[in-house]
């Protein structure tokens, strides 16, 4: 099964992929591992802002982490890459969070568990989950990624 048709099995759709906000690309391939920027969350074409432990809830940071993991997706998809995943190694997880919010890695559950859903054994990956008090456009969250590929 494609990813495609592995994402609507899952009813979800990938977004248009997003143009990168300032100096630098998507995605640069090297090595064989296809290294995607950080991608901010949209939800229904808007992007989630806030700050986790202050005015946005953990499922909601949860839902915001899953958009990012779309994003990641649809870069991919949007490179010609997305079919020639073989392994999702790293995510790496920002989320924009309050002084006392500690629960960093169950809003990145949000991104790794889609991983795992559409990827099956080859989505389960390494990652970081860190909290920051800030993100570009004052995002909820921000996830970037490494996907190893293979052959065409």
């Amino acid at each position: 099964m494609n990813v495609a048709d592995r994402l609507a099995e899952l009813g979800l759709e990938l977004p248009a992929a997003a143009a990168p906000v300032a100096a630098y690309v998507p995605i640069v391939v090297a090595g064989g591992l296809a290294h995607v920027s950080g991608q901010l969350p949209f939800v229904n074409g808007q992007l989630v802002t806030g700050r986790l432990g202050e005015d946005v809830s953990l499922e909601a940071g949860q839902q915001a982490a899953q958009a990012c993991g779309l994003m990641l997706l649809a870069q991919l998809r949007s490179a010609g890459l997305l079919d020639r995943v073989s392994q999702v190694v790293k995510l790496g997880a920002f989320v924009n969070s309050a002084a006392d919010f500690t629960d960093q890695p169950k809003v990145a559950n949000g991104a790794s568990e889609l991983m795992v859903a559409v990827f099956g054994d080859a989505g389960r990956h390494a990652r970081s989950a860190v909290g920051v008090p800030v993100l570009p456009l004052g995002a909820a969250v921000e996830v970037d990624a490494i996907f190893a590929l293979g052959a065409d």
